[in-house]
């Protein structure tokens, strides 16, 4: 096969705050035939996801960072046009962190063949998908789930904040939702939440979410970080467990981060916080996926996209992010 052109994205430079559209590159490349052992793929999809943002930064972290002048990397589903390796054809789906560009040769090592079962290709990169296991290992593993719990997630209408839900539910859980704004609450209530909270409509979150729970919270799924957490310890039962996922009101902070002024409650209610990093849990993966179908299939888990088209627009998509305009998994769609 010929090479093909491909437009990908690079980082031109580090943002401050939120990133803008001239701290990326669009340019188009070369890709050429596969050498020995290795894979052609144009992508049908890819990811743009919250961590993304700390890899912006230049600083040591549990993964490296963005590389001035290099294309982004990321979660991306694609279709092989070109192998030379014998377990690949064309035609056959693959998942790699080969994303931000239309196309790319990669060793063959360096992919992981996608069998749909009946999804879309892209779920695999949403609720089947990344997303999807960092809501069920921080659910499951690190809050240690049980029947009954009380349970408070914070962007509960995104990508991972949804499926928290959701599964939640699924194991006899009352669960308490936060977003912001109307459309976001009506998806909380679609998917079963019993209690969402409009953060951007009330006037005092904590206030908000101990009406929702006047006995209190034994579970918080943390995405958002300030208020949100601060509001989670003042209504936390005592020997609640926090499973810290990410904290998005701080990934674009260029002062001083807001933290809570009642962190002092975690020791008499001996709360018990921990971050966590779903790389770390992938003993966890086929039950995972097993979960997952059988939920999907039977329709206890329903899972809402927001795509946006062609890699040029990526840099817009990642941006969305930030400002909640996406509902479920945030992905753009590739030529």
């Amino acid at each position: 096969m010929p090479t093909i052109a491909s437009k990908e994205v690079r980082l031109k430079s580090r943002p401050i705050g939120l990133p803008k559209a001239s701290d990326f590159d669009l340019a188009t490349v070369q890709i050429a035939e596969p050498g020995p052992g290795e894979v052609q793929v144009k992508n049908l999809y890819m990811t743009v996801d919250p961590y993304m943002r700390g890899r912006m930064y230049d600083r040591p972290s549990y993964v490296p960072p963005f590389q001035i002048g290099e294309p982004l990397q990321g979660g991306a589903i694609g279709q092989v046009t070109a192998s030379n390796d014998p377990k690949f054809v064309v035609g056959d789906l693959v998942n790699s962190m080969f994303g931000w560009r239309e196309a790319y040769v990669a060793p063959a090592s360096a992919l992981q063949k996608v069998e749909t079962h009946g999804l879309p290709p892209q779920a695999f990169l949403g609720v089947v998908g990344m997303p999807g296991m960092t809501a069920y290992v921080g659910l499951l593993k690190i809050a240690a789930l049980k029947a009954g719990d009380v349970v408070f997630v914070s962007a509960a209408a995104g990508a991972v904040g949804a499926i928290v839900c959701q599964i939640a539910k699924i194991k006899g859980c009352t669960v308490i939702g936060s977003a912001g704004g109307a459309e976001k609450i009506a998806y909380l209530k679609e998917i079963g939440v019993d209690h969402a909270i409009d953060y951007k409509a009330v006037p005092n979150l904590t206030a908000a979410l101990m009406e929702a729970a006047p006995t209190g919270i034994d579970v918080y799924f943390e995405n958002v970080g300030g208020e949100h957490l601060e509001a989670a310890i003042t209504a936390a039962r005592p020997f609640a467990r926090f499973a810290l996922c990410g904290m998005i009101s701080q990934y674009n902070e260029t002062g001083e981060p807001k933290g809570p002024s009642n962190i002092i409650q975690a020791v008499g209610k001996r709360i018990r916080m921990e971050g966590f990093i779903v790389s770390d849990s992938a003993d966890m993966q086929p039950a995972f996926v097993k979960d997952m179908a059988d939920w999907i299939g039977s329709g206890q888990l329903k899972y809402r996209e927001t795509i946006d088209d062609g890699v040029e627009n990526a840099p817009g998509a990642f941006v969305k992010l930030f400002s909640g305009e996406n509902i479920g998994k945030m992905l753009v769609k590739l030529s």
